[in-house]
């Protein structure tokens, strides 16, 4: 039995104190362990966890899904209540990232990237454990490593750069990881952002497990960014999997939410803070 906590999310659920911000966190405990998966931006973890009565000091692992700042903003605080532990992640979270602001005299660049320097996390008790391929990180539990952009139809976001010679090129993120768990029902995956395409994270994931299908999908998208049409293709696209449940959350905004509710009915639901899902 796995469950699932949605800890950080931009909106709330019903659940006493707990905060909405923009990030992405999710807690997994199972047989015993509990994993974090990403810590928001740090503005609502340790509150958070406090509302849904869960310990920061029983984590026992943490694993990134990219190092964007809404993703990993919360590593300092959450090292200083349950450091030391692994942290597995790709190695280019520590790149320095940053988002286009356009504004009526031009263009400017904020900085997206985590917020933190290696060995000011290291000092704190984090132990950094770099993949870029498929990696089983605990018995049954998964990061996909780097994702094979193989559909024409998901592109890169064109709001987000990293530092060239030059000035600025696009991310193409390819730190970009999702979570994968088997259970008894199939193969549950979490996803941070889903930047390298939801559809080429899906088609990687089953490639991995022939004859396994996907029974829930959780996290976000990032098709709340994208065009109109790339949104109509995933979810055409999402559709050719035999999803049991879909909550997405996040970078998937409101409007493409209720387009995938629509056409998952009641396999769909919100993934906010305070969200529970449990899988046997």
């Amino acid at each position: 039995m796995a469950k699932i906590t949605v800890v950080c999310e931009n909106s709330a659920g019903p659940v006493p104190g707990i905060l909405g911000e923009h990030g992405l966190s999710v807690l997994i405990e199972q047989e015993g362990t509990t994993l974090l998966f990403d810590t928001g931006q740090g503005k609502s973890i340790l509150n958070n966890l406090e509302c849904l009565k869960k310990d920061p000091g029983r984590i026992g692992a943490i694993a990134l899904s990219h190092g964007h700042y809404d993703h990993t903003g919360g590593l300092k605080q959450v090292l200083q209540r349950c450091g030391p532990v692994d942290v597995f992640c790709h190695p280019g979270v520590f790149s320095e990232r940053f988002a286009v602001i356009k504004t009526e005299v031009g263009n400017t660049y904020r900085s997206a990237g985590i917020p933190f320097q290696r060995a000011e996390l290291e000092a704190l008790g984090a132990r950094f454990i770099f993949n870029t391929a498929w990696s089983e990180i605990k018995p049954g539990v998964y990061l996909c490593g780097e994702v094979p952009r193989t559909n024409a139809f998901e592109k890169d976001d064109q709001r987000l750069k990293v530092r060239a010679s030059d000035g600025y090129e696009q991310d193409t993120i390819a730190d970009d990881q999702c979570l994968v768990l088997e259970s008894a029902h199939g193969l549950v995956i979490i996803l941070g952002c889903a930047h390298s395409g939801v559809i080429n994270t899906l088609n990687h994931v089953t490639a991995q497990f022939p004859g396994k299908a996907v029974h829930t999908l959780i996290g976000g998208t990032h098709i709340g960014f994208l065009s109109d049409d790339q949104i109509e293709e995933t979810i055409q696209a999402l559709k050719q999997f035999p999803l049991q449940k879909i909550g997405v959350s996040h970078c998937t905004g409101l409007v493409p939410a209720m387009r995938l509710m629509q056409a998952f009915g009641e396999r769909f639901f919100f993934a906010n803070a305070g969200s529970v899902l449990e899988i046997a």
